[in-house]
């Protein structure tokens, strides 16, 4: 099972990063990855050797900050300090990777945690068989990204909505001049665009928007 899990996230018998999620946002790729093993783990915890799941957790990690690697152009050491973090558990702190999306005033911040999960048997551990369910779609990135009430050009945050485009060729060619918020959609590779009423309006309005730093 374990070698089986492993497969998906290498190549040529070592940890491969996964191009097809580079322009999803960071909270989006340790989600993901997050949900995934900590399904494996959760089934497993009845087992008397769900320790050995640690090669697992040591593929996907591995996995995980080659993807953001990849996405940034940077190395996985620089990777693993910045998103690096101690969470407590009921057998103490663990390190995990884990990222946080701040939202508008009084509303908790969006958290996406990789591992952190003790790899010891519980005896008392409940096994419940769902059907098996497929990656998320793309969609729910983009309500994520509406829940955390962010304009994506200036920043503010306040209340939200959603320009989109036909389709990236609609963007232009890389050769032609483009205003601020195409630039960032080109760049993304996104069609859709989560931005405040006063970028919006800016944006049909052909005039000059900020980005946010």
């Amino acid at each position: 099972m374990i070698k089986a899990k492993c497969a998906r996230y290498m190549r040529r018998g070592k940890p491969e990063r996964r191009p097809e999620l580079k322009n999803e946002e960071d909270y989006s790729i340790i989600s993901r990855y997050g949900a995934k093993y900590r399904g494996i783990v959760q089934y497993y915890l009845l087992a008397g050797d769900v320790h050995r799941l640690d090669r697992l957790h040591w593929v996907m990690l591995t996995s995980l900050l080659k993807t953001l690697a990849c996405k940034y152009g940077s190395s996985v050491s620089k990777m693993a300090r910045r998103y690096g973090a101690r969470i407590e558990t009921p057998h103490g702190p663990r390190k995990c990777m884990q990222v946080s999306v701040e939202r508008g005033e009084g509303r908790k911040p969006l958290v996406a945690t990789f591992g952190g999960i003790p790899l010891r048997r519980q005896k008392n551990a409940v096994l419940i068989d769902r059907e098996p369910v497929r990656d998320a779609v793309r969609g729910s990135e983009l309500i994520r990204r509406l829940v955390a009430g962010r304009c994506e050009l200036c920043g503010q945050a306040e209340k939200v909505q959603v320009h989109q485009i036909r389709k990236l060729a609609d963007l232009g060619t890389p050769e032609q001049p483009k205003p601020k918020w195409m630039q960032h959609m080109a760049k993304r590779r996104r069609k859709t665009l989560v931005v405040c009423d006063t970028c919006h309006a800016s944006i049909h309005n052909r005039q000059p928007t900020v980005l946010a730093a």
